[in-house]
């Protein structure tokens, strides 16, 4: 969005949400925001934090064929975080009811902004993962979830991050294997 241009998804507002006094467009930060006249509120457009745990078993990745939005496509399971929930439990609770596992949440894997919804801009947050119970059956916004090696992933997917996120893990399974190639190539000599 140029500097100086209305959102037009923040055009839509009219009255301020506290006081209830009418809006304007005025500059605040270098763009042209709703903003009250009478008590200053000023209406930011900030993008929804989403969350994925990835789970890996034996160069496969735990996937999902979504029901909801982006139906028939493939996704790492993700969701998104509640106003009051930490990231890591928000993730945690996600992938439980869309996949019926309990995880545990561990170090972050990868963080992108997602422009693929021009509604809704979110940044997701994906983090590394181990099964700690449940029984895997999709549930949720997902029809079907299954493992899949990292060099036979189904198609379509449904977000251009998640093939970010595993194109990375691709990498680091690729690199891994060439340690562990190189390691036993020195024990033998």
């Amino acid at each position: 969005m140029a500097a100086g241009m209305p959102d037009p998804h923040l055009a839509r507002y009219r009255f301020c949400p506290t006081c209830s006094a009418a809006v304007q467009q005025l500059e605040r930060g270098g763009r042209l925001r709703p903003t009250c006249a009478v008590c200053g509120f000023v209406l930011y457009r900030n993008p929804v934090v989403g969350v994925a745990v990835v789970v890996m078993r034996r160069g496969s990745v735990l996937l999902g064929l979504r029901s909801g939005s982006f139906a028939d496509q493939w996704c790492i399971p993700c969701g998104y975080v509640e106003w009051d929930e930490d990231v890591r439990r928000a993730a945690e609770r996600e992938f439980k009811e869309e996949t019926g596992l309990s995880v545990q949440a561990g170090s972050v894997l990868a963080v992108h902004s997602n422009f693929h919804n021009p509604v809704q801009h979110t940044v997701g947050i994906w983090f590394r993962g181990r099964v700690i119970g449940g029984k895997l059956a999709a549930g949720d916004d997902l029809k079907e979830a299954a493992y899949f090696p990292l060099y036979a992933l189904p198609q379509p997917l449904a977000f251009p991050t998640d093939l970010l996120v595993l194109e990375q893990l691709r990498a680091e399974y690729a690199r891994r294997s060439e340690r562990a190639v190189r390691a036993r190539t020195r024990i033998r000599n």
